[in-house]
């Protein structure tokens, strides 16, 4: 079969918020089979066979089928090529240790021409994964050689070098099933948990409660052990020393055998345990000294190393360190067996997603120190069931929380406090966790602001600890159902009106209205960017990035943000759920060739976007005189409140007879909010205008304006007198 031409990849647009296809970010890619057209799989020779030999795991994908195996089951009856270069890239992401689940790809208006879509935490490693996958469809397709580890090696270097780390991902991932959104402030680890005002900020185990002056303290281990031990918290005596020479003489004065360390650093870098000799404490010094500002040395406590995590006062997690060692042969050197019985561990790695690190004996000193204090070197061979000490400390990765005893849980929570940490690490030495430290001349060793959380998260030996739920409940303390799952937390009220039809006016009213009711309101329309009644900019900010400058002010109370079809095509929504959604009409669709939307039914599935993101507990609001708006109603989580001039439509009939539901509308020349077969007249149209100009506003931006003032709650009086004191020209 001669060589096919690639698929064209003809535009690549990341859907940054909720959008036509889910309510998570999508990278959305415009492809052309060309020839392959008319190649469906089960058509080319070998090519399902290659491919389900490189990507043993395609058996896991369901598909359409709903079943193991169903993927293959649609690849052996023949699917087109585009629908199979989705099932490549999210197994590819899946084995990069992204898990991507879903995926859709649905022809376009022009033969050969799909909108294949795939879920996307990160723009950058999509794009990635999608050039791979590209890559290794082509080769499967034309019986070419590819290299699927490297691929997957390739999109996995993406990963670690794009996405949060693990500490800072379990935190925003047990943020977001408690339904919190979040926003990643820059390309590292700082997110921000919530919107607006109602936000949080995490920066790793950092969150915006821990103190500079704590953090300032914590690094200084000195000063840390003084505090520690005016409040009766047991420490090991030390000194800080100058000089290999001081570090012996101060090893004599507090008795050997004793431990030197770096005074500021941390993951136990730099940290020499059970030391005896002069020669050792001296090599010791020199291998602390490039880790911190000073030298320490302290007294040796013997036991095992604990890691005892403390969130917001309470202990949450807590894990043991090993002495790691190696058993000689006779035969192979200490770097060999190093290699075949440590670093052979799957759970060791260079990336942060390992609990235990690879012990790389050409670079770490201390290891090397290790080895020459057992008179052993990297290529010495250690005779026949000799056990050789790789590493004393650094190995904290077998879970003991239910282990620890109440009195050790105590000194660990008043050793944070003490240092006045919300979020701290407390290093501790004993032989039995169990037991009080007292008895067993047990010590704290240090206390560590910003604690690494993947022990806890993936011990060697024991259960995963839920910790980044307990930071979440730290920073978001629960007031809502056993599950936690409390009404609005870390949310704003936010409004999104979508349409065309004076809906910048519509939602510069509504800002209005929030404001007098006490919100210091965001307004992102297109009459300009606000902040409460200041106008910040002036152009058109009806579009994704505005809204999302209104989302990260921790001034902004509340936030009404506009958009249109072509804002939900290009970007999706700036965010995952509102308050209230609006919805005005369904017009434009002239003007959206360029997104494959032809038809006035296509439409429907743009605009619902806005009413499939409102909230449990808020409500659409929809314009009843237009029935393709109207039959959106069905989709809100939500209430519904439907709008029209004329209140005898029998979509709002039948809304009113169905669950008492609510509609705005006009009666005898007045505004009425009708609730069932209740009614309460807001005001006479004549007097309803805005400003002390008395300008007569358009009757349905009206309504659509009173009628999502009434779904957030605000009094009808206030409506009015709001109505009657907003002023339609802009600010200079």
């Amino acid at each position: 079969m001669a060589k096919l031409n690639d698929i064209q990849l003809l535009r690549i647009n990341y859907l940054r918020g909720p959008n036509i296809w889910t309510y998570r970010p999508v990278l959305e890619v415009w492809l052309d089979l060309g020839e392959l057209e008319d190649y469906p799989s089960n058509t080319i020779p070998g090519f399902n066979d290659r491919l389900t030999a490189w990507l043993p795991a395609l058996i896991e994908h369901h598909c359409g089928v709903g079943e193991r195996g169903g993927f293959l089951q649609r690849l052996q009856e023949g699917t087109w090529c585009g629908h199979v270069l989705e099932h490549i890239v999210i197994e590819l992401l899946n084995l990069a240790g992204m898990p991507t689940g879903f995926g859709q790809t649905r022809s376009t208006s022009q033969r050969g021409v799909y909108r294949m879509v795939f879920r996307a935490r990160d723009e950058s490693v999509a794009r990635v994964a999608l050039a791979q996958g590209h890559a290794l469809i082509m080769a499967a397709i034309n019986n070419e050689p590819f290299d699927v580890a490297a691929a997957v090696a390739r999109v996995r270097t993406e990963v670690d070098d794009q996405y949060l780390g693990p500490s800072t991902a379990c935190i925003v991932t047990a943020a977001t099933d408690r339904g919190i959104p979040h926003i990643r402030l820059n390309d590292g680890n700082l997110v921000q948990l919530g919107y607006g005002a109602s936000q949080r900020r995490i920066w790793t185990a950092e969150t915006e409660f821990t103190s500079a002056i704590a953090e300032g303290i914590a690094s200084d281990k000195d000063l840390t052990k003084g505090l520690l031990q005016s409040c009766g918290v047991p420490i090991p005596e030390g000194q800080v020393v100058n000089s290999p020479e001081e570090a012996w003489e101060a090893a004599q004065d507090i008795g050997l055998p004793v431990v030197v360390k770096p005074s500021d650093g941390n993951h136990g870098r730099g940290v020499t345990l059970d030391l005896r000799k002069q020669e050792d404490i001296e090599a010791a010094y020199h291998v602390a000294y490039p880790e911190g500002s000073d030298v320490m040395v302290e007294r040796f406590i013997p036991g095992d190393e604990h890691r005892i995590l403390v969130v917001g006062g309470k202990v949450v997690a807590a894990a043991r360190g090993e002495v790691v060692s190696i058993t000689g042969n006779g035969r192979s050197t200490v770097k060999e067996l190093i290699d075949s019985q440590l670093n052979s561990d799957p759970r060791r790695g260079y990336e942060e997603e390992y609990p235990l690190e690879i012990i790389d004996l050409a670079t770490d000193t201390k290891v090397q120190l290790e080895l020459k204090r057992q008179d052993l070197g990297a290529d010495s061979v250690p005779a026949a069931g000799r056990q050789v000490v790789v590493q004393r400390n650094g190995n904290v990765a077998v879970d003991c929380t239910d282990d620890v005893h109440p009195e050790v849980a105590y000194i660990a929570q008043l050793a944070a406090k003490v240092v006045g940490l919300d979020i701290a690490g407390i290093d501790m030495v004993a032989r039995d966790i169990s037991k009080p430290l007292h008895t067993q001349g047990g010590a704290i060793v240090e206390v560590n602001a910003g604690p690494g959380l993947l022990m806890h998260l993936k011990p060697a030996v024991g259960a995963p600890r839920p910790v980044g739920q307990a930071i979440a409940e730290h920073l978001f303390p629960s007031e809502g159902d056993d599950e936690g799952r409390s009404a609005g937390i870390g949310r704003i009220p936010l409004v999104g009106v979508a349409g065309t039809r004076n809906t910048a006016t519509i939602s510069r009213v509504v800002a209005w209205l929030l404001h007098l009711s006490g919100h210091h309101t965001g307004l992102a329309c297109r009459d300009g960017l606000f902040l409460d009644r200041r106008r910040v900019e002036a152009t058109d900010c009806a579009h994704w990035e505005a809204a999302h400058r209104l989302l990260m002010n921790k001034m902004v109370q509340a936030a009404v943000i506009e958009s249109d079809a072509r804002t939900i095509l290009r970007d999706g929504l700036a965010y995952d759920r509102c308050q209230v959604g609006v919805v005005t009409d369904m017009d434009g669709v002239e003007t959206l060739a360029e997104f494959d939307v032809h038809e006035q039914d296509q439409m429907t599935k743009v605009m619902r976007t806005q009413v499939d993101v409102v909230l449990a507990e808020g409500a659409a609001v929809l314009n009843a005189a237009i029935a393709q708006v109207a039959d959106l109603a069905p989709l809100s989580d939500g209430d519904v409140v439907l709008y029209a001039q004329d209140g005898t439509l029998p979509a709002i009939a039948e809304h009113r007879a169905k669950d008492n539901g609510r509609a705005v509308f006009v009666k005898n020349g007045h505004v009425v909010l009708a609730t069932g077969s209740a009614e309460h007249v807001l005001g006479s149209l004549a007097d309803l205008t805005f400003g002390r100009n008395a300008v007569v506003p358009d009757t349905e931006a009206l309504l659509a304006a009173v009628g999502t003032a009434w779904a957030l709650d605000i009094a009808p009086d206030l409506i009015g007198a709001g109505i009657k004191t907003f002023e339609p020209e802009l600010p200079a």
